[in-house]
């Protein structure tokens, strides 16, 4: 027996996404069962659209793609860290990362 995932009350787990190369933190995104097995199977990022309530391919249609090199579930079972092959932008801004703001003391209200 594997590993338990422990998915929150929506049924899904948070997944940062890697650098593989570099150890950069590009994303954070979340994934379903579903999503984990499609990722582990097909080597392709593969997320559960919140907001659009369907899988997508991490780079199906902007081409910025991000190859799957190893997949991780922490200590606690309940965040999955997905270590990548980035091409091209991974925040939809077309920034690199998402994790581009750094806040500064007195920006949190």
């Amino acid at each position: 027996m594997g590993p338990q995932l422990k998915f929150n009350d929506d049924g899904l787990l948070p997944a940062v996404a890697q650098d593989a190369a570099t150890g950069e933190v590009l994303m954070l995104a979340w994934m379903d069962a579903e999503a984990v097995r499609r990722t582990l199977a097909t080597r392709r990022a593969t997320y559960w659209s919140r907001s659009r309530g369907e899988y997508w391919v991490k780079g199906e249609t902007s081409g910025h793609t991000q190859a799957v090199e190893s997949v991780h579930l922490d200590c606690d079972g309940d965040t999955i860290l997905v270590r990548v092959h980035q091409e091209g932008a991974a925040c939809h801004t077309g920034s690199r990362t998402c994790f581009f703001t750094e806040l500064q003391e007195g920006d949190v209200a």
